[in-house]
């Protein structure tokens, strides 16, 4: 029989409490276990950036972590965006929407959480220091222009106060983990 550990970990404000193996990955364990299936899968290396969510506030790949390592942490995914908006998109996700920042969708949630607590930053951002901010995060399909004028959509409506400021912000406390 496996060796399992309990873990608590908080998920968009929802505590989960499972006994899993060890090695259980946090992307299996946010998909498999909290039933959350925005977070996406790719390529399991950490390259694509697909899994990206926000620990503590800051953007980590969740299929570098093993889900014990969560344990104690709030997590957010990309189903947390537009919570509390009364069933509106977020405005990062309208700005994709507007700007065609997405062709079949797979890599979108991982661009949503990466870029998603730097907005207010990325209002005095350049197109270059945007697209550094999401180097690590691939699309096949787009070419990237179209996600960077996104991006640059909704931190624009941020510094005209029309973008709520993001729920958390970075603390950086996992994002080497």
């Amino acid at each position: 029989m496996a060796e399992t550990r309990e873990i608590v970990v908080e998920i968009n404000g929802k505590e989960y409490r499972r006994e899993v193996e060890p090695r259980l990955l946090l992307s299996d364990f946010i998909r498999h276990e909290a039933g959350l299936t925005g977070t996406h899968v790719g390529c399991e290396h950490g390259v694509c950036g697909a899994c990206t969510v926000q620990i503590d506030g800051a953007p980590v790949r969740s299929c570098l972590m093993f889900a014990v390592q969560a344990q104690g942490h709030s997590l957010r995914t990309v189903e947390a965006l537009n919570e509390g908006m009364g069933g509106e998109l977020h405005p990062l996700q309208q700005a994709f929407h507007e700007c065609h920042g997405l062709q079949c969708g797979f890599c979108t949630p991982g661009f949503l959480m990466s870029i998603e607590p730097f907005l207010p930053e990325a209002a005095d951002w350049d197109e270059r220091q945007i697209r550094e901010a999401l180097a690590g995060n691939l699309c096949r399909c787009t070419g990237y222009q179209n996600i960077v004028t996104s991006v640059q959509l909704a931190a624009e409506r941020m510094r005209a106060g029309e973008l709520r400021p993001p729920v958390s912000s970075p603390s950086g406390s996992l994002a080497d983990a």
